[in-house]
Parts: C-alpha cells; sequence; structure tokens
C-alpha cells in the first residue's frame, strides 16, 4: 500500500486508533507496534482532569460494547508536559492527533491553545459529542452555532489540522459537517458513540454504573459507513475519518469505498490489542 496525503501530511497506510480506546500509547507499549499504523487519536483531554463515570464503564452485549467512562482524563497540563511528548518521542512515522473535549465552548479553545506547539503533535480532533451544560445537556454538534463558535475559536488558536467528531444521532449530518467545514474545520471524524442503556436481565440494575452510556462496536460499521458517505459527498470530498465497527480490511475498505480518506478501530482492538497490525498487513497484501 502507498502512502497516502491527508490534512496535508503523509500516512503510511489509512489505519488509525480511535479515540477512547488507546490512551495516550503508553497503555499499548510493549504489546502493539503503534509505528506500523497511519497514526493514533488519544483519549480526550479536557482543560481540567476528570474521573469520569462510576464503575462499572464498560458492559458487552452481543451487538458490541456499551461504555460509561465519563470523559476520564488526567488534563491538560499533564497531557501537554508528559503524556503528549512522551507519545511523540515514541512515534517514528504514525501520527499523534488529539482529541478534545470541552464543556463550554471556551474549553475546546483553551486545551487547543495549551497543547499548540507541542512537539511532534499532528492536529486535533473535536469532540462535538460533548453536552454542552450551560444548555441543558444539549450536545454542541447538534447546534449549528455551537459548532461554527467552536471550530472557529479553536482555529484561530492554532495553524494544525482540526477534525471534527460528530455524533450520528445529529439529525442532519452532513449538514452539520458543513458548518463545521466552513468554520474552519480541515476534516471530520464519523461516527462517535450511540446512545444506549442495557441490563443485567430481566430485573438487574444497569449494566454500567451512569445507567447509560455510548454503544460502538460491530453494530455501528453501517451507520459509520451511511455517515462517512454522506459528508463525502455534501462536503464536495473533504478528508473524512470514518470510525465505528471496523473489525477487518474488508471493513476498512467499506469506508474507503464511500471516500473516507483514513479509517480508525476502536472497540475490536480493546479485545485483541494485535488486530490493528494484522490489519494493516492485510491492507498492504490486497486482501479484503
Amino acid at each position: 500500500m502507498s502512502p497516502i496525503e491527508v490534512l496535508g501530511l503523509p500516512f503510511q497506510n489509512p489505519l488509525l486508533l480511535a479515540a477512547g480506546t488507546a490512551g495516550f500509547g503508553q497503555e499499548l507499549d510493549g504489546v502493539m507496534d503503534l509505528d506500523r499504523l497511519g497514526g493514533i487519536v488519544t483519549k480526550a483531554v479536557s482543560r481540567d482532569p476528570r474521573a469520569g463515570n462510576r464503575a462499572p464503564r464498560v458492559a458487552e452485549f452481543r451487538g458490541g460494547m456499551l461504555n460509561s467512562v465519563g470523559l476520564a482524563n488526567p488534563g491538560l497540563e499533564r497531557a501537554r508536559h508528559d503524556l503528549i511528548p512522551w507519545l511523540s518521542r515514541r512515534l517514528r512515522r504514525a501520527h499523534t492527533l488529539v482529541n478534545v473535549v470541552g464543556f463550554s465552548p471556551e474549553e475546546y479553545a483553551d486545551v487547543v491553545s495549551g497543547l499548540d506547539g507541542v512537539p511532534g503533535l499532528a492536529g486535533f480532533e473535536l469532540n462535538l459529542s460533548c453536552p454542552n451544560t450551560s444548555a441543558g445537556g444539549i450536545e454542541f454538534g447538534a447546534d449549528a452555532d455551537c459548532v461554527r463558535r467552536i471550530v472557529g475559536d479553536c482555529r484561530r488558536r492554532t495553524a494544525l489540522p482540526l477534525l471534527a467528531k460528530l455524533s450520528p444521532v445529529v439529525p442532519d449530518i452532513a449538514g452539520m459537517a458543513v458548518v463545521a467545514r466552513d468554520a474552519g474545520a480541515d476534516g471530520i471524524s464519523v461516527v462517535n458513540t450511540m446512545p444506549g442503556m442495557i441490563f443485567d436481565g430481566a430485573t438487574g440494575p444497569a449494566r454500567v454504573g451512569n445507567g447509560y452510556g455510548g454503544v460502538s462496536g460491530p453494530a455501528l460499521l453501517a451507520v459509520g459507513v451511511l455517515a462517512a458517505a454522506r459528508v463525502v459527498e455534501r462536503t464536495g470530498g473533504m478528508p473524512v475519518i470514518g470510525v465505528g465497527g471496523v473489525r477487518s480490511a474488508t471493513d476498512v475498505r467499506q469506508y474507503l469505498r464511500v471516500g473516507a480518506s483514513l479509517v480508525a478501530i476502536g472497540t475490536a482492538a480493546l479485545a485483541d490489542p494485535h488486530l490493528p497490525e494484522r490489519i494493516v498487513a492485510e491492507l498492504e497484501r490486497g486482501d479484503g
């Protein structure tokens, strides 16, 4: 497989590790060769450290996994001074993209500004599925004005590539991608998890401590492929990262077929940390 150029960067292959599934790389050191991949999207970074939701935080079911981690992360300062520099020193060929979260529009820009200039950082993925706590918990990504403001403010804080990550529950995900593009986003990531809830049997409690969480895994493949296709078509072919349900080279090619530039694997790599490297090898051989 020949290298590709996306977002002005050379990627040795289109496979990324999705945000929230690979930490900041240290968790996989000695388990997976991260430099075999196109890149890694780090765990979310917020302005302040977050403890996250109460346990249990994940639960498997037939269609995949429900997670309710609650965006737990060590915060901007530790990410800037420790975690991202470590990952950047570790990688020679794979790129580092940082997932950014906020609970007000200002927080996104603060995190981007605080991380801009960290050596080895290739770009930012703005997680617009976060709840706007000042607006009753409505997702930022469901409000065009919020998307416009967040992306625009972040654009003014950095010259690095900006990706807007959108939720599959947005009524018009392609239309919101256009809003993000026009505000200064260089690319779009689709999709984030879908909201879900499962119980322990017929009478037991909810299987995650928060009661509900985000659905990921095989069930999201068809949702993600359709969203990628719609965003590519509506935006005139801007760079898209396809996310959701990837378990094989065949799944990667589903996203590539509809015009995605890069493809991220998440839940399946939690179950089998060696799977991403095998998929890269399959892509290089032309399998799938």
